[in-house]
Parts: structure tokens; C-alpha cells; sequence
């Protein structure tokens, strides 16, 4: 636990330093968090790489020319872009030297910028005055099955409790290869999806909407530096290729998903819509929240094997508000600690055939459950497949989604005073179009 132990001690460092912005302690945007994003606003709608400060927005496009470290000086021209590919291509020892040049930038002590006030003007924007895309160009998405206690729950309600878990689970991160061009920032609307089901197994297929609309409580990394086609990423490497975590929502039409799936997964009933935050939180914001790996038993074989932390304590919430209802409500709390395979794991197994990965190529964790009711992050679980209703107030209960429906994630870790946050990923169902 070496590592580990260095960085809460430079957590605790970190915790001396003040930014000279001013942050609610109970905002996801803290100093110690400084996630990028891509932004635009009405006066200027060239989308541009901001970092997020308490309720600001720094525009890195307007301070490039205070990168003037080792590597970044040589490329400040990667913040005029309108999508953080380039930038993640830099690799590894650049996004450290971003970081430290933004925490310097934005600390109290520092007044480069602090005290120029033509440029504060011109280099700080209020969220409230933007709009938020996505953060990437999103050349492939993979999808794991990485929660033991949802594989689990799935494979009682659908196979029993001998036969659970398949085979393969306990010795691969299990995955498949889902939809980029579907994938849509936080706020776009989630159009319920029409497609076969077979809901009567004595009977032909049907077509028309699903009613077994669902959500998957997940988060997911982005890829920075890639590997060439047939060199695979080594597990003691695959943090350098880790470029920072966002939340997703893979909806899910489960009754679409239940007559397709066999013999080869997911397809309609899951590639109609995915959405995420639009910030990305870099790994080094995380690795304070580190916490010993779960213990995998059997032992998986040598390639995917690590010794390191990373499995992250973020605490995670899923809020359903319907037409009609007053407030939102809470229906999950769960945790990333739940997840049984790293991102390490996960993406070592992925590359360990030769496949390359890209910078922009999203990867995600797949449902995520913990082992008590409220934890669990679907409502499959959450009402056993539709065998009882989740209750939201008032009499108002849910099995599925309805029309209407305004699903929002968020999380956070905890710190000291302080939170290392997500933002939020929000999303409404639309009715199904008339075919």
C-alpha cells in the first residue's frame, strides 16, 4: 500500500492550498478536482477545452500560453481544439503537466493570473452561461460486466442461484463492443426504442415500443495514449493510458434484450442511447479515494494481475422524477468500490489480443450493484424484473421507465471539507416514434 499511503500524504498537502476562487465546500468542483470538459457559449459558439473551478469555467484556450513546461510548450496549440483528442494523445507525463500548471495557475498564492484582470475577464465563465458537449470524439465504446453482485442478480433472476455466474466471469473482465455514434452528453433526451419482443414464450415474436424500458447505473474512462495494432497494453502500464472517469447511463430495453441477445449479445435493446457527464475527472483527482482491490478468487492468470490500488471510493446516486412529481427521488446508492474488475484488469484484457484502443475510445464499467437492495444500479434489480414496484411517494411507483420519465446520476468522493465530483448525467424519455 506504498503508493497509496504517498498519495493521501500529498492529499493532505494539497488540502493546505487555496484557489483564489472562491468554492462551496459542497461543490463536485474543488480545487483538488479540476476535471475538463468542452464548452461553448451563446456569444461564442467555438466549442473549447475548459477546466471546472467551483461555479467557473477556466478556458484553457485563453491561458494557452502559460503551458510552458517540458512537453506542453511545445504543444499549447492543443487547447484550440474543440475536442480533448489531442490532448489526451499527448500521453501520460502531459496531463500531469497540465494539471500542475492549472493548479498553479488557479492557486491563491500565484499571481499570474489572479491578478490580471484582463485576463481573468476573458479566461473565467460562469457554467450557468454555457453549454456543455460532449468531451470527445468517440471512435469505439466498450461495455463491461465488471459488478459481481449484478452478474449475480441477473444470473438468479434468469438462471438461479447455481448457475449465476457463468463460467468465464470470475476469470475475465466480460464485455462487449456497444454503439460510439449513440453516445450523448448530459441533457439530451433518450428517445424510447420500438423493436421484437417476445413477452409470451408461447407465442411469435411482436414489434412495437419497449415497456421494459431501463436505466444502468455505470461509470466509464476515457482512453488517453493508445497502443499499435498487435501490441497489447501490459497491466503494469495501463494506468499511463487512463485518461480520467466520467458517469454513464446505458439505457437498456431489457424486453428488446431478452429475445435478441442469444447467441450474440447485446444489439437494439442497447445501442439506441448512452449518456455521460460532461466532465472528465482526471485520475490523478482520484487516486487520493484509491482503496485495496477486491479479492478475486480464483486468482486470475499472471497478465492481469496487480498489486496497486485502484479501485476508487465514489459514492453514487440515481434520482427518478416523473411527469407530475414535485422533486426527484432518490432510488440507488451505491459505490464504485462494488466493481469486481479494475480498469487496469479491463483494459489490459482488451488490448492482450492485439486490439488497438485510441485516445477518445470510451470504456465502461458495466451495471454497477452493491450487495444491499438500495444498492442496486438498474431497475431490473430494483424490481426484481418488474415483480415489484419501486416505491417513489405519493403513490407514485415505477417497475420501468414511463414516458416523461427524468433520470439523473451523479457522485462524488469525500473528502476533508471537500469533493471530487462528477457533475451530473441526466436524461428524459421521449415517447416512441410512430412507425
Amino acid at each position: 500500500f506504498l503508493k497509496l499511503n504517498i498519495w493521501k500524504s500529498l492529499l493532505l498537502t494539497a488540502k493546505e492550498k487555496m484557489s483564489f476562487i472562491t468554492v462551496d465546500p459542497t461543490s463536485d468542483f474543488s480545487f483538488h478536482n479540476l476535471p475538463y470538459g468542452i464548452f461553448s457559449t451563446s456569444d461564442n459558439p467555438r466549442h473549447r477545452i475548459g477546466v471546472a473551478i467551483g461555479d467557473q469555467i477556466l478556458d484553457l484556450s485563453a491561458v494557452k500560453s502559460l503551458f510552458k513546461g517540458p512537453v506542453l510548450s511545445k504543444y499549447q496549440g492543443v487547447f484550440d481544439q474543440p475536442t480533448l483528442n489531442a490532448f489526451m494523445a499527448l500521453g501520460y507525463e502531459a496531463w500531469r503537466e497540465a494539471r500542475r500548471t492549472v493548479q498553479m495557475l488557479l492557486s491563491a498564492n500565484e499571481s499570474t493570473l489572479r491578478d490580471d484582470m484582463s485576463l481573468r475577464s476573458r479566461a473565467f465563465i460562469h457554467q450557468s452561461a454555457v453549454t456543455m458537449h460532449l468531451p470527445a470524439n468517440i471512435g469505439d465504446y466498450t461495455d463491461f460486466y465488471s459488478s459481481r453482485d449484478h452478474a449475480n442478480n441477473v444470473g438468479i433472476m434468469f438462471r438461479g442461484k447455481e448457475n449465476a455466474l457463468m463460467p468465464n466471469w470470475l476469470r475475465l473482465p466480460v464485455g462487449y463492443h456497444g454503439r460510439a455514434s449513440s453516445v450523448v452528453v448530459s441533457g439530451t433526451p433518450i428517445r424510447r426504442p420500438s423493436g421484437q419482443m417476445r413477452p409470451d414464450q408461447t407465442k411469435p415474436p411482436v414489434f412495437g415500443p419497449s415497456k421494459k424500458l431501463d436505466i444502468e447505473l455505470e461509470m466509464a474512462f476515457f482512453v488517453g495514449g493508445g497502443n499499435p495494432l498487435g501490441e497489447p497494453i501490459p497491466i503494469q502500464k495501463a494506468h499511463e493510458h487512463i485518461f480520467g472517469m466520467v458517469l454513464m447511463n446505458d439505457w437498456s430495453a431489457r424486453d428488446i434484450q431478452a429475445w435478441e441477445y442469444v447467441p450474440l449479445g447485446p444489439f437494439l435493446g442497447k445501442n439506441f442511447g448512452t449518456t455521460i457527464s460532461p466532465w472528465v475527472v482526471p485520475m490523478e483527482a482520484l487516486l487520493p479515494f484509491a482503496e485495496p482491490n477486491p479479492i478475486q478468487d480464483p486468482e486470475p492468470l499472471p497478465y492481469l494481475q496487480h498489486n496497486d490500488a485502484y479501485t476508487f471510493n465514489i459514492n453514487l446516486f440515481v434520482s427518478l422524477k416523473g411527469k407530475g412529481m414535485a422533486e426527484a427521488v432518490n432510488i440507488c446508492r451505491s459505490n464504485f468500490k462494488y466493481m469486481y474488475w479494475t480498469m487496469k484488469q479491463q483494459l489490459t484484457h482488451h488490448t492482450v489480443n492485439g486490439c488497438n484502443v485510441k485516445p477518445g475510445d470510451l470504456l465502461a464499467s458495466g451495471t454497477i450493484s452493491g450487495p444491499d437492495p438500495e444498492s442496486f444500479g438498474s431497475m431490473l434489480e430494483l424490481s426484481w424484473n418488474g415483480s415489484k414496484n419501486i416505491d417513489l411517494g405519493g403513490e407514485e411507483t415505477r417497475t420501468f421507465l414511463n414516458d416523461g420519465d427524468e433520470v439523473t446520476i451523479s457522485g462524488y468522493c469525500e473528502g476533508d471539507g471537500y469533493r471530487v465530483g462528477f457533475g451530473t448525467c441526466q436524461g428524459t424519455i421521449l415517447a416512441a416514434l410512430p412507425l
